[in-house]
């Protein structure tokens, strides 16, 4: 990994959740496999709590989310961060965006979209008579498909606006949206891979040409299997046997890396030799692509 000047750019990665509830089991498979990762790597790991939504937030949640982490040895390299700090450079970069024509304000509620979902362009040209500004769009019937190379899921290509048509990245109610939010957040922490799980692949573009349009260099991308239960369906903070709150931690640690493709010698039954060993082990081809089912993890 270089900059564009050719000498080695220090690896950053970081692992980012929202303060929506208690970590889950697929929360701790990907703070953990970005942490290795940045370890392996040589580098930094950094914690960003992304406090973008009011509404839904659980107050105390990011607190507890933090003392998890360090709970599983899991600690950043710098003070942790928060998102809603960030809200004049989101405003900044969306007002950039705005003024060059890339995005473009929108009148339209989800109850003027199609069946489908998908935005059929009615603002893109201006706002028609008797609407007024309730949202900001990205514009995406300019761009084409966008191409990355992952380094679990390998190449995937797709066209930022197929699933919903222009996105938006400012809220009717006001709120910065994660498109915009994210891309601004990881480029100011000099964010060189993100790690994070495969169930947002599929944003993955339409980050992309936020990053384009902001003439922004984009990072690396690494995406872990999603962690489902039994019955395929991702694994949400309200399960009551997630092993981050039904098993002591070194076990659910331990389910954690075997998640990740790593199974630690028997021996190692502490949380500290545990990540001893994984920082030694780790190795990225050993990484399922598909979904891993708790129950899995568990055999």
């Amino acid at each position: 990994m270089s900059d564009p000047g050719g000498s080695p750019r220090l690896y950053v990665g970081r692992f980012a959740p929202s303060p929506t509830g208690a970590l889950h089991f697929g929360s701790l498979v990907a703070a953990l496999g970005s942490y290795l990762r940045a370890r392996q790597q040589g580098g930094r790991w950094l914690l960003r709590i992304e406090d973008l939504d009011p509404p839904r937030e659980v107050p105390g949640a990011a607190d507890d989310q933090i003392a998890t982490l360090a709970a599983f040895g899991l600690r950043p390299d710098s003070p942790v961060g928060y998102q809603s700090r960030s809200a004049k450079q989101h405003r900044a970069a969306l007002e950039r965006l705005i003024e060059c024509g890339a995005a473009f304000r929108c009148g339209c509620s989800r109850k003027d979209l199609p069946a489908d979902g998908v935005y059929p362009g009615t603002c893109r040209q201006g706002l028609p008579p008797g609407r007024e500004a309730r949202s900001v769009r990205m514009r995406t019937d300019t761009s084409g498909v966008e191409c990355f190379t992952d380094a679990i899921q390998g190449r995937y290509c797709d066209h930022p606006g197929r699933a919903g048509g222009d996105f938006i990245i400012l809220r009717g109610d006001g709120l910065i949206a994660y498109q915009l939010a994210v891309v601004v957040d990881d480029s100011a922490s000099g964010i060189t891979e993100v790690v994070r799980g495969a169930d947002l692949i599929d944003s993955t573009p339409r980050q992309l040409l936020v990053y384009h349009r902001l003439g922004l260099a984009p990072p690396d991308w690494m995406h872990l299997p999603v962690i489902t239960d039994e019955n395929g369906r991702k694994l949400s903070k309200s399960d009551d046997d997630d092993p981050v709150v039904a098993r002591p931690p070194a076990e659910a640690l331990r389910l954690a890396l075997r998640a990740l493709g790593h199974e630690p010698p028997a021996g190692a039954r502490l949380i500290e030799t545990q990540l001893d060993w994984a920082l030694t082990n780790f190795d990225v081809s050993r990484i399922p692509r598909g979904p891993i089912a708790v129950g899995e993890a568990s055999t």
